[in-house]
């Protein structure tokens, strides 16, 4: 399912079985025949003298009015869900309208000027807007289980109740074909929730770039430091988490003078050839050429939380001298210093 003006979030596409065949209305409707509409209508059931009539709930036919899509009017298409991608957001679908409740009224703001951005982005045209309301211009949707072209125009809402703040979507106007059309509830709720992931895909977005953002703040400043491990053991300390030290991994060992040959990031351990780098490399540095002899040595990395404990071991598997470690430990944090700049 695309939208028009590139309207494209790859959460929200809809995919085909290659197995599926036929036009756009088969693949909304049913596969059998719907004879079943021809029906006699129910009759009252006429007891034999002397019957009694027994009763089960669990076979009662509910009574009342009710309305709804029969045969070829039935669309057998899965229910659009929304994308649970706003932390602390409750959806709620009631009458095809769709309303995400949020904890604060601070993160309505962040939702609402998401909504804004991204009409703005997908070049969604704004009829009327107030500080809690927009009314869209008419967007347009296409797709392979559509017969045609499809216009939607939306309001979009902040609203209170309860001391609950939410955003609402709602569809309120419809069109197939160019033509104007009755909102029905099934258009209503797939629609609704379609324009809804928009705005979530668009939040989420927003969430991982300052995610990354801050991630990469974190790796430009890692102090790092002699320690000792869970067991007295001197190692080096990188006071960054594991997670973000690892990512730094493949750029700091190689400037250092070691070939990475394997990585195990679930085990912590790096391998690598060492051949030291030439005086060029330690006159940038400032820092005075380790005693560290050419060969295979194992890195072993340690999760202390927001820590992260470095050892070195030789090709038999033997700790490095501690002396060779506290040699090691200022050229690290060099290289990391430089590769921030």
């Amino acid at each position: 399912m695309k939208l028009s003006h590139q309207l494209v979030v790859s959460s929200l596409a809809v995919f085909v079985l290659s197995a599926c065949s036929g036009s756009a209305t088969q693949r909304r409707q049913a596969k059998d025949d719907f004879e079943y509409l021809n029906t006699p209508p129910l009759e009252e059931w006429t007891l034999a003298d002397g019957a009694k009539r027994q009763f089960y709930i669990d076979y009662k036919i509910p009574q009342g009015e009710f309305t709804g899509g029969v045969g070829r009017e039935v669309d057998i298409r899965p229910p659009q869900q929304v994308l649970e991608l706003i932390p602390g957001a409750r959806a709620e679908r009631q009458q095809g309208e769709t309303t995400l409740w949020l904890l604060r009224e601070d993160e309505v703001d962040k939702v609402w000027q998401t909504a804004l951005t991204m009409l703005e982005e997908r070049q969604i045209g704004v009829r009327e807007q107030t500080e809690t309301r927009i009314e869209t211009d008419w967007v347009t949707w296409t797709s392979e289980d559509e017969d045609g072209e499809l216009g939607a125009r939306y309001a979009i809402e902040r609203v209170a109740a309860g001391g609950r703040h939410g955003f609402k979507i709602s569809l309120i106007d419809w069109r197939e074909a160019g033509k104007d059309m009755p909102v029905t509830a099934t258009n209503k709720e797939r629609y609704n929730a379609l324009m809804t992931n928009l705005v979530t895909a668009r939040y989420d977005l927003d969430l991982r770039e300052e995610a990354a953002r801050k991630a990469q703040e974190l790796v430009k400043k890692i102090p790092v430091t002699m320690g000792t491990d869970r067991s007295g053991f001197p190692v080096i300390i990188a006071r960054t988490p594991y997670n973000v030290l690892w990512q730094r991994l493949p750029k700091l060992l190689p400037e250092m003078g070691f070939t990475l040959e394997e990585r195990n990031q679930s085990q912590g351990h790096v391998k690598a050839k060492y051949a030291s780098p030439d005086d060029e490399f330690w006159n940038e540095i400032g820092v005075k050429p380790i005693a560290l002899k050419s060969g295979t040595y194992t890195f072993l990395f340690g999760d202390l939380g927001n820590r992260t404990s470095i050892n070195v071991t030789d090709s038999t598997g033997k700790p490095v001298e501690e002396q060779l470690l506290q040699d090691m430990a200022p050229v690290l944090a060099a290289v990391v210093e430089k590769q921030s700049k």
